[in-house]
C-alpha cells in the first residue's frame, strides 16, 4: 500500500458565521444553541452547489470549544452537523470538540482539523481553499498553504493574519473561486 497521491481539490468552510449565522454577542460570535436556532445563510446553498460542480470537495472544519468546556452538548453539535449535511452538498465535517487553547492539535489556528481531512481525501493544499469568519480560519489555512478568503463580519477582535482576499460572504467568496 502506497500513500494516496495530493490530488483533490476542497474548499474547506467555518461552520458558523460562513455557513449559518453565528450568535452575536458583545461583538463575538458564537454557534447557535439548538437545531431549532441554527439558520443556513442567503446564497449558501448555491454557492456550495456551484463549488460542487466545479469538483472540489466542501469540508466543514469547525472548534466548538462550549463543548470541552461544558456549556453545549456533544449531541446537540451533532444534531446540527446531521442536518447541514442532509440539506447542503457538504463531503465532511471535522470538529475540535477541546475547550482551551492549546491542550490539542485540532483547535484552529492550529491545522489539525485541515490535515486529517487531507490525510482522509487526498487533499492538495496548494489547489484548495479556506473561507473563514475569523483570524484562526485564517491562519490554520495559510499554515498549510491554502489560499485563504476572510469573511468580514466586523466582530470585535483582530484580524491577526492577513488573508489572501477579503469579501462580504459565501456567495463572493465562491465567485472569486470559480474565477481563479
Amino acid at each position: 500500500m502506497g500513500v494516496r497521491p495530493l490530488s483533490a481539490k476542497a474548499v474547506f468552510l467555518d461552520r458558523d458565521g460562513v455557513i449559518n449565522r453565528a450568535v452575536v454577542h458583545d461583538g463575538r460570535p458564537f454557534p447557535p444553541l439548538s437545531l431549532e436556532d441554527l439558520v443556513i445563510l442567503p446564497g449558501v446553498p448555491e454557492a456550495l452547489r456551484l463549488l460542487k460542480e466545479r469538483g472540489f470537495l466542501l469540508i466543514v472544519v469547525t472548534n466548538q470549544p462550549d463543548v470541552g468546556r461544558g456549556s453545549q452538548k456533544q449531541e446537540t453539535v451533532e444534531k446540527i452537523h446531521t442536518y447541514l449535511l442532509k440539506q447542503l452538498p457538504l463531503d465532511d465535517i471535522f470538529v475540535c470538540w477541546h475547550g482551551q487553547d492549546g491542550e490539542c492539535n485540532c483547535r484552529k489556528p492550529k491545522p489539525g482539523l485541515l490535515l486529517q481531512a487531507a490525510n482522509k481525501y487526498g487533499i492538495d493544499f496548494e489547489n484548495s481553499f479556506m473561507i473563514g469568519d475569523r483570524w484562526k480560519d485564517i491562519e490554520a489555512g495559510q499554515v498549510v498553504g491554502c489560499t485563504t478568503i476572510f469573511i468580514e463580519k466586523n466582530y470585535d477582535e483582530l484580524l491577526r493574519t492577513e488573508p489572501n482576499i477579503i469579501e462580504n460572504n459565501l456567495w463572493q467568496s465562491v465567485k472569486y473561486i470559480v474565477k481563479t
